[in-house]
């Protein structure tokens, strides 16, 4: 196994134990991490992008197939500016819209109950704005 193999399976590991304090997580054939919480599926993954620089990405679908209205736009870019974790994206398809949350930060070293902390904070704020946008996709 290389450094670099050998750096990002012990970031995704530390990454593992600090969720399961919270959550149910399953490791994928690819090393990468899956969890829902909340109805919100979420991925995390570790790249090494320099030597003492590996940083895990999480990925959060916040909400999939939803009206393309300009309302639900307009909540998620208002989100997307007060938020401090994270990076919204909305995406259009044949079926609407799909937004998702991105994360990605230097965890290289960082303690279970921190690593964990953070992550939750991430993985909370998708699901609040997944309640938040179901109720204007419904009309409430």
């Amino acid at each position: 196994m290389t450094t670099e193999a050998a750096d990002t399976a012990a970031l995704l590991t530390s990454a593992r134990e600090a969720l399961e304090r919270y959550l149910e997580v399953h490791v994928d054939d690819d090393g990468a991490l899956t969890f829902s919480h909340a109805d919100v599926p979420c991925v995390i993954q570790a790249t090494r992008l320099a030597e003492g620089l590996t940083v895990l990405s999480l990925t959060c679908v916040v909400a999939w197939d939803l009206p393309d209205d300009p309302a639900i736009a307009a909540s998620a870019a208002e989100r997307a500016g007060q938020g401090l974790f994270g990076t919204l994206g909305v995406v259009r398809s044949e079926k609407g819209i799909d937004i998702t949350l991105r994360y990605a930060f230097p965890a290289e070293g960082m303690e279970a109950s921190p690593l964990g902390t953070l992550l939750m904070l991430v993985v909370s704020t998708a699901s609040q704005l997944r309640s938040d946008l179901l109720g204007t996709a419904s009309g409430d």
